[in-house]
């Protein structure tokens, strides 16, 4: 079976979704599959060098996948070449995935929000199935991040979109149940949707004991400090800051240290805020490597996961996932009534509460300060993970779906 991967990002690019996309490429190519990858020459997140690098390379085949590049222009800050890059790339991947007319399927991603739209036209034009991995819901992010709101012009257009991706896809696959009852109230049939959470490799995602971690001495932090770990954007749906105002409500604790590895548009106003409330109880860095995840949570007593009101009532975070497989105990600022706070309560995995509330947070980070000794309350929470979203359970899930969609449509052209 040959399918036919549309992306707008790829590696060496980094995104959410990247590790998500190569595992079940890996496991497409297992079971005996040929993939194929349109996509732009990388621009986001990489260096000059690699940039250079790339404008030579428009065909490669990399762990037995082919994959066709095209050119595309730096993705930059400002919101209009930002949107110029998003339609260049559906116009020109459009214009070569349609030269791939020999593919039995077509696979995307919801990033960004319009790339199932166009992927759909393209598989409607090759005449096979289109598998949507919908990791995001548009245009309803939109609103619960406030740039927009319910009825209005771009919320309109947003949903005329969503709902042609909706109509063209063979199968759609959401990222949780959150995600999978939402789109039924939308009146997305059930037997399109089969949901498979993100993954992490549990192989790869361990505890790491105190003593072994050396994050400890590349960040000078005491060991017998209480360690409070937030990884993660500081962007609009995040609500990150709520930890700063929690961090200035809990500076009087001298044994406890916010350890924040960061990224995002509002990073950098967050480390002017620290420095100039002179947040000494606040250790702020840039993200590790991925591969770093493991001494990064097991370096916490607690790790932080927040968001926006509202916004986690949309999916769950797949950050979860990791903190849990290292067995760190979760403080959440999040919806109480979503599927994370449900997971927490159900794993044994940690607490949760009203997100943007400082006080609750500074409050529930002070609870596990005193009862230190006792916090190891989610021994449980990594097999959870095991049995959930390891990485061998849901690649099954998505090679399966993948194939027995192109098989039934196989049938049905017949």
């Amino acid at each position: 079976m040959k399918i036919l991967f549309l992306d707008a990002y790829f590696f060496p690019e980094q995104i959410a979704f990247t590790h998500i996309e190569q595992d079940i490429m890996e496991g497409l190519v297992n079971a005996g599959h040929q993939i194929r990858v349109v996509c732009p020459t990388p621009t986001r997140g990489v260096t000059g060098e690699t940039i250079k690098k790339y404008k030579r390379i428009k065909h490669e085949t990399l762990n037995g996948v082919e994959i066709f590049r095209f050119w595309a222009p730096c993705e930059g800050r400002n919101p209009f070449i930002r949107a110029f890059r998003y339609f260049w790339c559906h116009f020109r991947g459009n214009m070569i995935a349609k030269r791939h007319k020999d593919v039995d399927a077509m696979f995307a991603v919801s990033t960004p929000p319009t790339q199932g739209y166009f992927a759909s036209k393209a598989a409607a034009k090759l005449g096979v199935p289109l598998i949507f991995s919908l990791q995001d819901l548009f245009p309803d992010s939109l609103v619960t991040t406030g740039l927009t709101r319910e009825g209005s012009l771009l919320y309109k257009i947003g949903a005329r979109i969503e709902k042609k991706t909706y109509a063209r896809s063979a199968r759609i696959i959401p990222l949780c149940e959150t995600v999978r009852r939402s789109l039924l109230k939308k009146g997305v049939p059930e037997d399109k949707l089969i949901t498979v959470n993100n993954w992490i490799d549990t192989d790869a995602v361990q505890p790491i004991k105190r003593e072994d971690n050396r994050l400890f001495e590349e960040f000078g932090i005491d060991r017998d400090r209480f360690v409070v770990v937030y990884a993660g954007n500081f962007g609009a749906s995040q609500g990150a800051d709520v930890i700063l105002r929690a961090a200035s409500l809990l500076s009087d604790r001298q044994g406890i240290t916010f350890m924040i590895f960061g990224g995002g548009t509002e990073f950098e106003k967050a480390q002017e805020i620290v420095q100039k409330e002179r947040l000494t109880n606040v250790s702020m860095h840039p993200l590790l490597p991925a591969q770093r995840v493991s001494e990064v949570y097991s370096m916490g007593d607690v790790a932080l996961i927040t968001c926006k009101t509202g916004v986690g009532k949309t999916a769950v975070p797949s950050k979860l996932w990791s903190i849990m497989a290292c067995n760190t105990p979760i403080i959440a600022s999040f919806d109480t009534d979503s599927e994370l706070a449900d997971i927490l309560k159900e794993a044994r995995g940690g607490v949760c509460v009203e997100p943007e509330d400082p006080a609750a947070l500074a409050a529930a980070i002070d609870r596990a300060y005193q009862a230190r000794s006792s916090v190891d309350f989610c021994s449980e929470a990594r097999e959870y993970v095991i049995r959930c979203a390891s990485k061998q359970t849901c690649v099954e899930k998505y090679v399966h779906t993948i194939e027995n969609c192109a098989e039934t449509d196989a049938a049905d052209s017949r």
